[in-house]
């Protein structure tokens, strides 16, 4: 064994020293926030979870901070982390070690914890500000604009055209998805600030833009895209024909109770995936026509898989030609298809559907619904319009009337989480319009890259997915199918988040380090607890090689 002996510190052969190279610790864009339309700080909340135990928390105190970290960006989490299609799962780098985290799913969780627990939102400031504001629109991007500025002591009015708020996420979002008590209680957490929202008044009937502005200090408008766009094929207008934005709202208020015996959608987004769904409820049969392939269809695949396993068929690569009345009782349609092949890319990034000749077929239906998508009905604002009926804004988005802000669905049909993002950038904005300041889009950091970190620290750990409730039975109604997590499952996911970019206290910099020039230090906050006595660094870089998450890098002039 001679030549193995450990040696005294004072006479191991230790790396060179460098005098100009030293660690320092750099916090980095974790590539899940970056992806997050609403910037949600998803490492936080996840890491504020699974450190409970390290920093002497009781799980219970972990949640509730983690659900105040997602409402400072996001006052939906219980909605969003139910509807949302989570692009920061695509981006998350635990994909390349194993499977994402399923950060959809433990947004839900730590929404109806804090719904459970009845926690308030928190405001940024005691203060009251002098100058109104209001909102046009209360849909999820102008309650989440009226909740930023409430929390910053603004008196903020919401003026809603229907009977009660939301927007899409209660008139285009089924019931069995999105329970209406959720949505509710979420809306009540925005109101209990002091936002006031009035129902039934319509911008351009029973007020103008022009009134707002003399009222208000700022305006934000976000009326949604409520119109469905036409298939544009002859025989679109026939009765039976109705867009699914149409179809759905009636569905959702409980004024549609039929559907027909058959009915065909016909588009392949998440709305079609909705509308099929809801008329299968109905007692329909359904299919769903598009003109892509199965891959290229931009619903969530999930939804769609589901969908499937409920007994709804799809005809992929399929173009509507036109649409016929039968003349008969059932079914009173007929629609005529072509096949399509994949042709070139298009701006979209997806293969332009080619016809392909003399592959003709029809499809027999008593309700024909457009899901190719929709527009935003601008009466009474049409000079915010551009050309093509969008409202286009700076980059803070503020419209080319001075004072007016615009954001939502009207600016581009998305997902709500966008629309909520924009809200809370657009509210930023106002402040600083009121306050004089002048208004910069932020600066965002490039995020950490997988190939940065050291993917092999981190062990093999099976992704806890959230159950679905069994197919037989559950197309009778519209309860809810998406189970949440257990307790065990959410904890056990949060500690399969990475920490990308942040120290999470794995010791190893501390460990490795053959000159014993780091120590730790848990009374400091979370992520900030690892810090170098310099006097004693010799520049070897052995911390920077053994971080995991590639929170310590080596720089001159530290």
């Amino acid at each position: 064994m001679s030549g193995n002996k450990i040696l005294p510190l004072e006479e191991r052969t230790l790396p060179p020293f460098d005098s100009g190279r030293c660690p320092v610790y750099v916090r980095r864009l974790p590539p899940c926030k970056n992806a997050c339309p609403s910037s949600e700080d998803i490492r936080g909340h996840l890491t504020q979870v699974a450190q409970s135990e390290l920093f002497g928390r009781s799980l219970e105190e972990s949640f509730d901070e983690g659900w105040h970290i997602i409402t400072d960006k996001n006052p939906f989490p219980a909605v969003i982390g139910r509807i949302c299609p989570h692009p920061c799962e695509d981006a998350c780098n635990r994909r390349r070690r194993d499977w994402s985290v399923a950060i959809h799913n433990l947004e839900r969780f730590i929404g109806d914890h804090g719904l459970e627990r009845g926690l308030e939102l928190r405001r940024l400031t005691d203060e009251n500000q002098p100058r109104p504001v209001a909102i046009v629109g209360a849909g999820p991007s102008g309650l989440s604009c009226a909740y930023q500025l409430a929390r910053r002591g603004y008196k903020t009015t919401v003026f809603e055209a229907a009977g009660e708020s939301g927007g899409m996420l209660r008139a285009g979002i089924p019931s069995y998805r999105l329970p209406r008590e959720v949505l509710d209680a979420e809306i009540h957490n925005i109101t209990a600030l002091g936002v006031e929202i009035r129902h039934g008044v319509r911008i351009g009937v029973d007020f103008t833009l022009e009134e707002l502005r003399g009222e208000y200090g700022a305006v934000y408008v976000a009326v949604g895209a409520h119109k469905g766009i036409s298939l544009e094929v002859q025989g679109d207008d026939l009765p039976g024909v109705l867009p699914a934005q149409e179809f759905l709202s009636r569905a959702n208020s409980g004024e549609l109770h039929d559907a027909g015996r058959k009915v065909l959608v016909i588009g392949g987004g998440n709305g079609a995936i909705d509308a099929a769904r809801v008329a299968l409820r109905l007692g329909a049969q359904v299919t769903v026509a598009y003109r892509r392939t199965r891959f290229e269809m931009p619903a969530i695949p999930s939804e769609t898989l589901e969908a499937e396993k409920e007994g709804i068929k799809f005809e992929f690569q399929a173009a509507p030609l036109e649409i016929t009345a039968t003349g008969a009782d059932q079914p009173a349609l007929a629609v005529n298809f072509i096949r399509t092949e994949p042709g070139l890319p298009d701006g979209s990034g997806r293969h332009r559907p080619v016809p392909v000749e003399g592959s003709g077929f029809s499809v027999p239906a008593d309700t024909v619904i457009a899901a190719i998508g929709q527009r935003s009905d601008l009466s009474g604002i049409e000079g915010l319009a551009d050309q093509a009926g969008w409202v286009r804004t700076s980059p803070v988005f503020e419209t080319s009337t001075p004072g007016v802000f615009a954001g939502g669905d009207m600016l581009s049909p998305g997902f709500a989480t966008a629309a909520i993002g924009q809200g809370r950038k657009a509210a930023g904005a106002i402040d600083d319009f009121l306050q004089g300041r002048e208004s910069r889009k932020p600066f965002i950091p490039a995020p950490i890259d997988a190939s940065e970190m050291r993917l092999d620290y981190y062990r093999i750990e099976p992704r806890n997915d959230h159950a679905v409730e069994l197919v037989e039975g559950r197309t009778g109604d519209f309860r809810e199918v998406n189970l949440p997590l257990t307790l065990e499952e959410a904890v056990n996911e949060t500690h399969r988040c990475m920490s990308c970019g942040r120290c999470f206290v794995c010791d190893r910099c501390r460990i490795y380090c053959p000159w014993e020039a780091i120590s730790k230090d848990m009374t400091r906050p979370i992520g900030f607890n690892m810090f170098t006595d310099y006097a004693k660094c010799s520049g070897c870089s052995i911390c920077a090689m053994t971080c995991p998450c590639h929170y310590i890098q080596m720089d001159y002039g530290a």
